[in-house]
């Protein structure tokens, strides 16, 4: 019986590798087919980001249930994790402007503004006093390079969602003293759920081709970033790090402390690779957390874990800390690893459904996963302030008002406000739409002694109205709540119809 077993076991195994072979050869084939409508001036780049596609379909195929054997994870060491104040306590040496002379800022900038209801790239969304994101990074790295007399460049990895926007925008900032230079990050075919072959039937994206294509997430940087030949091109400028981090995330500055942490390491050996993380709160339960395993330490994410234990992953307790994607990479290592072909990064298999109804998946890797691919790798313990990300009105709301004061491009918390924690802001649907969000405020809110607002339904507010504890403001549906300008909540509820009319 047990021998029919194993010959019935091997027997399925061959079959699937027979037919996963099989799958193989038919995308090969629709790749190549792609590849021959891409015009001349364009098939060497297309080639490129199709052989990369195919590398990762290929460790698709291969790779079976999640990622990770929960029974290796382990907390990591120690000294594997250090707190920012130790960092900072070393202070800082007086040849800092050398120092920043080795560092390039990349800002990761591929996503549209979608799911705030704007088109073009998210990085071009005004927050705060007209400024957009771009403006105050760019505003941020000037002011570096002018105090320190410094030539800090600033790089945006664009996708074909973003790119041309932004290139159009960037001629504004040409007197700027801030050297801006851009490359894209891979377009990949979307793959049909069922067939599993690519959906793109030529290289264009436009027309019915418009949502065949994706960019494969920001773990596509270390290929793109080298196939560009711009890493090539920092290294002989002398540039010896990079410091990357999304360009919605307002906290993500660059830290004197621990860049000089990464060139004069008290020990003489220096991080290929820095991961900033910060303690979870209660929002912060489904961030990818960083463990021990087999010796490493390895960034893991909640898609990777087996259901049995996401809640055990979720856990304040147990796993104390996030990554907030404010990553410092060693560019000689990248070059060295991108040539090894070892950089190694799980797959995240993000599902879709397109306009049409058709269900796709794509395929991505994360920046932060291949921090096991490097050598004496580093989590920092920052705080709090270093993590401000800008993902829906809700966060937008909270860096327009008084909590934030705006200096040369950065945003710090008021020291009017009490206690340094951020409050919990959840804005219902009716504020989705920046322009909706917008409309719905005549004057942001006094927030400086807010712990928690929920607002839902229609609710707008007046001019100079202060929220302060716990608000919640809820408008059934079909009726309309004005708060009226100038009005003091504090510890309320309102809910029902609330009009106030002049007379």
């Amino acid at each position: 019986f047990n021998l029919s077993k194993a010959m019935t076991q091997d027997g399925a195994s061959q079959f699937q590798e027979v037919i996963r072979q099989e799958l193989e050869l038919s995308v090969k084939k629709e790749l190549e087919k792609i590849l021959t409508t891409a015009p001349s001036h364009e098939f060497e780049h297309t080639k490129k980001d199709l052989d990369g596609f195919r590398k990762l379909f290929h460790r698709f195929l291969q790779e079976k249930g999640p990622s990770v054997d929960w029974g290796k994870i382990q907390r990591p060491p120690e000294d594997s994790i250090q707190p920012y104040e130790k960092i900072k306590a070393r202070g800082l040496p007086d040849n800092i402007s050398s120092v920043l002379n080795k560092l390039v800022v990349v800002k990761l900038n591929g996503g549209l503004g979608t799911s705030m209801g704007c088109k073009g790239p998210k990085s071009l969304i005004g927050v705060r006093n007209e400024n957009t994101f771009l403006d105050l990074t760019v505003q941020q790295i000037e002011h570096l390079n002018k105090t320190y007399n410094t030539d800090v460049p600033l790089v945006l990895m664009n996708s074909f969602n973003t790119d041309e926007d932004t290139k159009k925008i960037l001629q504004k900032y040409s007197h700027c003293r801030v050297k801006i230079y851009t490359f894209n990050q891979s377009r990949y075919p979307r793959i049909n759920k069922e067939s599993l072959l690519p959906v793109a039937k030529d290289v264009s994206y436009s027309g019915e081709n418009t949502e065949a294509w994706y960019p494969p997430g920001h773990g596509d940087i270390y290929a793109s970033f080298y196939n560009s030949g711009l890493l090539d091109t920092l290294i002989g400028e002398g540039k010896e790090y990079i410091f990357v981090s999304n360009i919605d995330n307002l906290g993500a500055t660059v830290d004197l402390y621990i860049l000089n942490h990464l060139m004069n390491p008290p020990n003489g050996k220096r991080c290929e690779f820095v991961m900033e993380v910060t303690n979870k709160t209660r929002a912060d339960v489904k961030g990818g957390t960083l463990t021990q395993y087999e010796g490493k330490l390895r960034l893991v994410e909640i898609a990777q874990v087996p259901k049995a234990h996401v809640d055990e992953f979720k856990s304040v307790s147990k796993f104390k800390i996030f990554n907030t994607n404010n990553l410092w990479i060693s560019l000689a290592a990248v070059k060295r690893l991108q040539e090894q072909n070892a950089i190694d990064m799980e797959i995240i298999v993000n599902p879709k459904t397109l306009d049409g109804g058709l269900n796709v998946i794509q395929l991505e890797t994360a920046v932060g996963a291949a921090i096991k691919s490097f050598e004496n790798s580093l989590g920092i313990n920052v705080p709090r302030s270093r993590f401000l990300p800008v993902k829906t009105t809700s966060d937008l709301l909270l860096v327009m008002s008084n909590l934030y004061s705006l200096n040369a491009g950065s945003l710090t918390m008021s020291e009017k406000r009490e206690f340094p924690t951020v409050p919990l802001v959840k804005l219902g649907s009716s504020f989705t739409k920046v322009q909706d969000y917008l409309r719905r405020f005549e004057s942001i809110p006094d927030m400086l002694e807010l712990d928690h607002l929920t607002v839902s339904g229609d609710v707008t507010f007046g001019k100079n109205v202060s929220l302060k504890g716990t608000v919640i403001i809820i408008a059934n549906h079909g009726d309309r709540i004005d708060i009226p300008p100038g009005a003091v909540l504090e510890n309320k509820i309102v809910s029902g119809n609330l009009r106030i009319l002049d007379h």
